[in-house]
């Protein structure tokens, strides 16, 4: 065997027992198959060279998954299915899959419902963590639409409702969908059409909000755009709270432990996390109420956080450190310093407020705040701006370059008076009579804003000192 030979059997044996399902049905007998006997079964379609680079793995393993709404009750299980004695809707339900997948040459199928043993808590985890891949390397999903008969009844389907599905879209290069009698809805042969715009993408745009060209092969599974795909998630329900973020891992090409009971709000933390880690802004674009999350006030609560964001069209600043600390989230951000007005400081109740910049008094910046606490000048205010990047001037000094159109959180910060005169220290904007005798509390987010816009006059890029750049943790 040349080396070439050896190397593509290496490959092709490490894809078989990392990127395919645990265990396939083999369609011939309806019996369970391992993914190494899988292996060994498509072993001999391996080619002996490789000359123009073409192939891969996925297209010498073939098998179909299958797409659907769970039944209430009823589905099929690993144990009866292997011990034969599957009956029932879900068993039906199954067999016309295991006919339409045939049908479309397969000789190796997938179903959620029967193919992972949950009695196995090790075979659950690694079968949830791995189940966007499953579907991505999948020669075909069939789509099962127990709801639909025509493609307009998509748009009340179940089907588009649920957690799990949204990743059961995306993932696939190949996707064919069938109505509630197992009747094709189009006549494509593939349902995700590459060169146009078909009637029933725009249908599944419409019910899913997910734009079609992301729908259309076009999905990058990656920690981007987070603030955007967590609205393509956010009215989706799940059975079990945790997955609410579980289903979500393979979207944004992370990793978690699974642990049912942990609860839905820990499960989200935990993903909010792992993603922050790759430095996407978006993350931090939502408004709403705060997770429970142990130190840091900076969590969304769920992807309904995200729905009455800021649709923001930024240049990107390139990736921005997040960490997560025992102090809370620690970033590191362009302080620019804001100025109350006199004429709003004495007001009370919820407000949007005009605030100046005081570095650049041409700047307008309108933030929401609960204004029944400004009127003893209690807080100063900041804008912490998140795209910008560290260049050198001429000088060879480092300072801190931002697009002329940025986007920032709106924060503030307590004053706490520490004055030993009688006459009390009084606060406003980033003024204060005993600055000097003053301390402030660290900064935080004002919790009833998202990520706010902010055009810097004039010019694409803008520069500010280095020591306007501080850590700040939320």
């Amino acid at each position: 065997m040349s080396d070439v030979a050896e190397r593509l059997l290496e490959e092709f044996d490490q894809y078989v027992m990392n990127h395919i399902p645990i265990r396939l049905i083999r369609l011939s007998d309806m019996t369970f198959v391992e993914r190494g006997d899988v292996g060994k079964h498509f072993r001999s379609f391996v080619p002996q060279t490789n000359l123009f680079g073409i192939y891969k793995p996925s297209r010498v393993i073939r098998y179909a998954i299958l797409s659907h709404r769970w039944l209430d009750s009823g589905e099929p299980t690993y144990e009866e299915m292997k011990t034969r004695k599957a009956t029932g809707p879900g068993y039906e339900k199954l067999k016309n899959f295991c006919k339409q997948a045939r049908k479309h040459d397969m000789e190796f199928a997938w179903s959620d419902t029967c193919c992972i043993d949950k009695s196995s808590s090790a075979e659950l985890d690694e079968s949830i963590r791995s189940m966007f891949r499953w579907y991505h390397n999948s020669a075909i999903c069939l789509v099962h639409l127990a709801k639909s008969t025509t493609i307009e009844d998509i748009l009340h389907d179940e089907w588009t409702e649920r957690g799990w599905t949204l990743q059961e879209l995306l993932a696939p290069f190949h996707i064919k969908f069938f109505n509630k009698h197992w009747i094709p809805m189009t006549n494509d042969s593939n349902d995700k059409q590459k060169e146009a715009t078909t009637r029933i993408l725009q249908t599944l745009e419409k019910a899913t909000g997910i734009p079609h060209d992301e729908i259309n092969w076009q999905f990058n599974p990656r920690p981007f755009k987070v603030d955007e795909r967590m609205v393509w998630a956010a009215r989706r329900k799940t059975t079990r709270v945790e997955d609410v973020a579980y289903s979500l891992m393979g979207i944004f090409d992370v990793s978690l432990q699974i642990a049912y009971g942990e609860g839905g709000d820990r499960a989200f933390c935990r993903l909010i996390e792992a993603i922050m880690q790759a430095g996407d802004p978006s993350v931090l674009n939502w408004k709403g109420t705060t997770a429970k999350h142990r130190t840091s006030y900076a969590i969304p609560r769920s992807p309904r956080s995200f729905m009455n964001r800021r649709e923001l069209k930024l240049a990107s600043g390139g990736r921005l450190e997040m960490t997560m600390t025992s102090l809370g989230l620690r970033v590191p951000l362009v302080i620019l310093p804001l100025s109350l007005p006199f004429s709003k400081a004495a007001g009370t109740g919820s407000a949007c407020i005009t605030f100046e910049c005081l570095l650049y008094p041409s700047i307008k910046i309108n933030i929401n705040v609960n204004n029944s606490k400004l009127s003893h000048g209690r807080y100063r205010y900041a804008l912490g701006i998140i795209n910008y990047s560290l260049v050198r001037d001429g000088l060879v000094r480092e300072v801190v370059e931002m697009q002329g159109k940025s986007a920032g959180i709106p924060l503030r910060c307590q004053l706490v008076d520490r004055s030993s005169s009688s006459t009390p220290a009084v606060g406003f904007g980033f003024e204060t009579v005993y600055l000097e005798q003053s301390l402030s509390k660290p900064w935080e987010k004002i919790r009833e804003e998202g990520l706010i816009e902010v055009d810097f006059p004039t010019t694409p890029r803008f520069y500010i000192e280095h020591k306007y750049l501080e850590n700040v943790h939320l």
